[in-house]
């Protein structure tokens, strides 16, 4: 049974194109590579550099058609097999990469409360706290997001989830 209401992948990209936060839900679609057997070999190893490579080449692409759209037209573009979602923020790009038929307009609104909750936690955030906390961004991202679905949306829950998780540590 396949579920086809999911996000693919979440990016955080600057301006000069370098990925600040990638986070796949779903593995991007491999170019050739053959099933592995289990266990760790060599062409595990090389099944995952290429799906790392694979990684590359898309987040390099996003990061081009995102930020190479005029303003004037909408934060949507259809790319490959699914919809890419964006939204820009100072000079921060967020990328929700989601299935066609799935709705925009609250991808764009998801974007926009993982920005309100990265502002809150670290009090007007920039890409510096990013780049610094990304261990932290990336708690934030896990309590928001869960296995390519949104898991809970209230910003209050999400922040206290997450202070409860650092006094663990």
């Amino acid at each position: 049974l396949k579920n086809n209401i999911m996000i693919r992948f979440f990016l955080l990209q600057n301006r000069q194109g370098k990925t600040r936060l990638s986070k796949w839900y779903v593995p991007p679609p491999s170019s050739g590579a053959g099933a592995t057997a289990n266990g760790f070999s060599s062409a595990d190893y090389s099944a995952n550099n290429q799906t790392e490579a694979e990684k590359a080449r898309i987040e390099a692409e996003v990061h081009r058609l995102v930020t190479s759209r005029d303003k004037k037209y909408t934060n949507f573009i259809e790319y490959n097999n699914y919809k890419l979602i964006y939204r820009r923020y100072a000079g921060l790009f967020f990328t929700i990469a989601v299935d066609v038929q799935d709705n925009e307009l609250s991808y764009l609104e998801s974007i926009h409360l993982f920005v309100e909750l990265l502002d809150s936690y670290f009090a007007n955030v920039c890409e510096l706290d990013i780049v610094f906390n990304f261990n932290k961004v990336y708690m934030i991202l896990d309590e928001y997001m869960l296995a390519g679905e949104i898991e809970e949306t209230s910003k209050r829950e999400i922040l206290e989830r997450v202070k409860y998780l650092e006094k663990l540590d």
